[in-house]
């Protein structure tokens, strides 16, 4: 759509993983103005303050324009795209052929906004023997993916527009937001006297001002709460016996087990009062119908994967599953990861990977050692490990002793310094892109974006990075394409019974499925669309698990949805389905959920001798690294000017604390950490316990100055975090929990 101040182009938000549709206003390769798509299919014109900053993604910083390889001085010399790939695949090669193609790890594969790219990223990895890879979920999620694993057998998802009581646990949607149409649906629970809203989080965000109860616990102490929620639950019988008996295994061993936890010292440790508790858990377990949402702020803290296993205990004993309003399962566009209740390891360390993934603070681990089977080489692609994970020292110094880093990113980031080749990618923005974060039960939606500008001149997409990779490799035999391309040219039909021959034939294809796709299909696609070849296939696999959710949301088979992906510049509906149906995602025998997890039971009993305490004299403030605000977001902003306030990223402080320490707001103060030192202006807030701080995400950028040198502002958090510090079963880091100390500068 032309208007006589620019062209409108329908995309989404790539910034959270709600991807709210948004319309984007272009002059030259300038984004004007963005607003809210009122005709996207999920998000109907909602979107917060950050997705009108786009631009700052877009034309802020420094791109990159051709591929860049490091010299034995440290410096960058730029090469052309057939040197760098021909020099990329020789050194691959090379490292398969000397320690075997396990010892190539791959990290990342998209962000917030793009897994459209990432999707190619394993048919490289399977023509180069690659087995291990990992992402940022690996320090999120992959906790309470090793729960669900066990419990329903998949990702389950809130129905927060219904639910009677809506409970937020370190979760703070009006600013990170997960909750489709977030700040919407949290003020339409707060002002509906016959909904209730629970936030369990040791800050006063701006959710806990809209909620009904606040359990304002201790930082680091929200296992004890959920264990003395838990508590009330069984002991003044306010489970659904029906459900369990008809729906459930285990769960006697489960109540028995909670029956014995000792409410009022779970109260004392978590600094909740016991009423206010015992008040919580009453009405949990009278409501007709509750949902959860567990996010970061546990899932990055001590007991992560056991506040996990407790949160969804909360909503399974009191049988809100699979009714409107409660809990459920969904379809997936595909999935994220895996769900198995014996995970592979790793092979040095001996990690469990939950969801298949390399947890993020046993990487360093598994590269700095003598171990034979250590990792030797990293693809990394669209993400920024060297200024994310924890411990940045620590990772700066295994990327030094890896024998080959390839990094595929936008911009030279605080990764790609330390690489050996950086290749330059489109931006979101340049190129068909979309995200695989399809939670939404019962209708689940899925948004093809079709590309708002040209790519970058020296750029490419990332499915062509990986195309090229891999027939410099000489991986797949020439013949598989021929037969493809023939068959390509003859229709959807044809190529569709010449693909499942050929993957009859060589079970060895379908692990390059998505280049033979890309290849072959891809030509024939409309409007330069080739690298959505994928969904082609992916929409096979929907057609096969949810025939009857496609149909009613009226797609007669794979083609037709195909088609309607391609076409639907707002999304699509992928699914539509019914409360009962819920049912048929739970793996288990008798679609029954087993209810005991025997390792997180003990745990659980171990709580009453486990400490909840990590700070000392040494280190007395427990430091919450990567706090989500107005103006931050993740680190693809390369660019400062897009925040309008909270500039510098502020050093929040209790005022008991900072009385005690004589710092004043706009002060600078100095944090140190057993790992780092930072120092940080102040803002004093009372939202925060004494005892408790919080620096911002998405600052610490080492970004370019006009002289040629770069400049750095506010904290890069994980010079100050340890890679020790994790959950014991998923590996996850303590990043919302870091002793520290403060100091005045």
């Amino acid at each position: 759509m032309t208007s006589d101040t620019g062209t409108w182009h329908k995309s989404a938000c790539i910034l959270c993983e709600n991807n709210c549709g948004i319309q984007i206003q272009s002059v030259g390769r300038l984004f004007t103005k963005i607003r809210g798509d009122k005709d996207h299919v999920a998000t109907a014109g909602y979107t917060c303050n950050k997705a009108l900053r786009l631009d700052y993604y877009q034309n802020g910083g420094t791109r990159l324009t051709t591929p860049l390889r490091r010299e034995k001085d440290g410096s960058f010399t730029p090469i052309d795209w057939e040197t760098a790939i021909r020099e990329i695949a020789a050194q691959l090669r090379g490292v398969r052929d000397t320690y075997g193609g396990e010892s190539i790890f791959f990290y990342g594969g998209g962000g917030q906004g793009n897994h459209l790219g990432g999707s190619y990223s394993g048919s490289l990895l399977r023509t180069l023997g690659a087995r291990y890879r990992s992402n940022p979920l690996a320090q999120e999620k992959t906790g309470e993916g090793f729960v669900d694993a066990h419990l329903t057998g998949g990702h389950t998802t809130g129905d927060f527009t219904r639910a009677q009581v809506s409970l937020f646990l370190g979760k703070n949607p009006w600013q990170s937001h997960g909750v489709p149409r977030a700040r919407t649906v949290l003020k339409d629970i707060a002002k509906d006297p016959d909904r209730t809203m629970i936030v369990i989080d040791p800050v006063r965000t701006e959710t806990a001002d809209l909620a009904d109860i606040h359990l304002q616990v201790k930082p680091g102490t929200d296992a004890w709460c959920l264990a003395g929620l838990l508590g009330i639950l069984v002991q003044e019988d306010l489970v659904d016996h029906v459900f369990l008996k008809t729906h459930t295994l285990g769960a006697e061993t489960v109540l028995k087990q909670l029956t014995a936890v000792n409410v009022a010292r779970c109260a004392q440790t978590c600094g909740v009062n016991e009423a206010l508790l015992r008040q919580t858990a009453r009405i949990i377990g009278t409501a007709s119908s509750v949902s959860t949402y567990e996010d970061l702020g546990v899932q990055q803290s001590p007991n992560s994967t056991l506040v996990s296993y407790l949160n969804k205990l909360t909503w399974l004993l009191t049988g809100n599953f699979a009714k409107p309003g409660a809990m459920q399962p969904h379809s997936w566009i595909a999935p994220l990861a895996s769900y198995s209740t014996s995970p592979r390891r790793t092979p040095v360390t001996g990690a469990r990977m939950p969801g298949g993934l390399v947890p993020c603070n046993v990487i360093a681990e598994e590269i700095l050692n003598n171990h034979p089977n250590r990792f030797r080489a990293m693809i990394i692609e669209s993400s920024n490990p060297a200024h994310s994970l924890a411990d940045s020292a620590a990772f700066a110094k295994a990327l030094t002793a890896l024998d080959l880093v390839v990094v595929i990113d936008i911009a030279l980031t605080e990764t790609g310094r330390q690489a050996d080749y950086v290749l330059p990618a489109a931006s979101q923005f340049e190129k068909w892109e979309a995200t695989f974060f399809t939670f939404e039960f019962p209708h689940n939606t899925f948004h093809l974006r079709a590309p708002v500008l040209a790519p970058l001149s020296g750029t490419l997409p990332e499915p062509e990075i990986y195309a090229r990779l891999v027939r410099e490799l000489h991986g797949i035999p020439r013949s598989k394409l021929t037969w493809l391309h023939k068959a390509a040219r003859l229709g959807r039909t044809p190529y569709k019974i010449a693909f499942a021959a050929l993957t009859a034939v060589d079970k060895s294809a379908l692990g390059v499925a998505p280049y033979l796709l890309y290849e072959t299909l891809g030509p024939t696609l409309p409007a330069g669309a080739r690298s959505t070849a994928v969904l082609w296939a992916l929409a096979q696999r929907i057609a096969k698990e949810y025939p009857v959710g496609m149909r009613r949301a009226g797609h007669r088979n794979a083609n037709a949805l195909f088609d309607a992906m391609l076409e639907g510049r707002s999304g699509i509906t992928f699914t539509k389905e019914e409360y009962g149906d819920a049912w048929n995602y739970v793996p288990h025998s008798g679609r029954r959920i087993p209810l005991p997890i025997p390792e997180l039971l003990a745990l659980l009993t171990g709580l009453d001798t486990t400490s909840a305490v990590h700070t000392s004299s040494e280190f007395p403030i427990v430091l919450a690294a990567g706090q989500r605000r107005a103006f931050t977001a993740n680190t693809i902003f390369r660019d400062n000017a897009w925040r309008r306030r909270d500039s510098q990223g502020a050093l929040r402080i209790n005022p008991c604390d900072a009385e005690l320490l004589g710092l004043t707001d706009g002060a600078l103060a100095q944090v140190t950490t057993a790992r780092g030192t930072a120092q940080a202006r102040v803002e004093i807030d009372d939202r925060l316990q004494p005892g408790h701080a919080a620096l911002p995400n998405g600052f610490g950028l080492d970004l370019p100055t006009t002289k040629g040198g770069t400049e750095r502002t506010g904290v890069a958090l994980n010079t100050l975090t340890d890679l020790a510090w994790r959950d014991p079963i998923a590996g996850t880091p303590w990043h919302k929990h870091v002793p520290a100390r403060i100091e005045s500068v």
